[in-house]
């Protein structure tokens, strides 16, 4: 069971906003849920914690570990690939850089690997917090360091931000299959169906003689472009500090 006071209620949308109408499809129902409070920041610094326990987490692919610090305090973070119950972790910006530390990029030896990355200093981190997921540690210069992301993107980020050693746990998450539908119900996921399998007048893709891969190239039900388009604005300030685009799975190459 989780600590009490680490745990928030968390409400269920189904889907819909704050005037009822669906924003997103196919969602409702499933398993109440609590919410465990992340230390993303693990601003404690110079203090020692001890890892008591290792626990699931419905919210997130990865486990999470249980620290309680020198002076009684409990905060949960996320569990790296071994760390294990008994080990002592620390924070902060002279600490030795083991599994489960956490410490500015500027600290960390050049090639290691990492993960709970700040992308702005203390605001706590926001990249590569999946399992299995971890980044490198390229380079450093003129206090920027360079990381390079599980998507293949490469890009600086300020060395003065914090990340965490190591690579988040639960490597295998990856190869669970779920194996019925009323596992995903769990999950609170609804049956999706395709366009091209509804009527003409509930999709732009339904309908046709016999079997039609829908006529047209795919769209959502208000007849946006769903597939291949670029998302992200051309004028983002962040574009600057992208040295290489990550690689799109979908299609082999790079998005530019």
């Amino acid at each position: 069971m989780p600590v009490k006071s680490l745990v928030r209620p968390l409400k269920k949308k189904g889907g819909r906003n704050n005037q009822g109408k669906i924003t997103s499809r196919h969602r409702g129902g499933g398993n109440k849920r609590m919410y465990r409070m992340i230390d993303f920041k693990r601003c404690k610094d110079d203090m020692s914690a001890k890892v008591t326990t290792i626990e699931y987490d419905p919210n997130r692919t990865c486990h999470i570990a249980l620290l309680e610090y020198e002076d009684g305090q409990k905060a949960y973070i996320l569990a790296p690939v071994g760390l294990t119950v008994g080990m002592e972790v620390r924070s902060g910006e002279k600490v030795e850089p083991r599994v489960g530390n956490c410490m500015p990029l500027a600290s960390i030896p050049v090639g290691m690997e990492v993960h709970n990355i700040e992308m702005r200093p203390g605001q706590g981190g926001k990249l590569v917090r999946t399992a299995g997921g971890t980044a490198r540690l390229g380079a450093r210069d003129a206090g920027m360091a360079q990381l390079i992301l599980p998507s293949g993107e490469s890009r600086l980020v300020n060395a003065k931000c914090r990340a965490t050693i190591g690579q988040v746990g639960n490597v295998e998450h990856q190869g669970v299959r779920i194996g019925k539908a009323g596992r995903k119900r769990h999950m609170g996921r609804r049956p999706h169906v395709r366009g091209s399998a509804m009527n003409p007048v509930a999709h732009p893709m339904g309908g046709g003689e016999g079997r039609r891969s829908g006529g047209r190239d795919p769209v959502s039900p208000t007849g946006k472009l769903a597939k291949g388009g670029k998302t992200r604005h051309k004028r983002k300030v962040s574009n600057k500090l992208i040295l290489r685009r990550r690689r799109n799975v979908r299609y082999g190459q790079l998005v530019l």
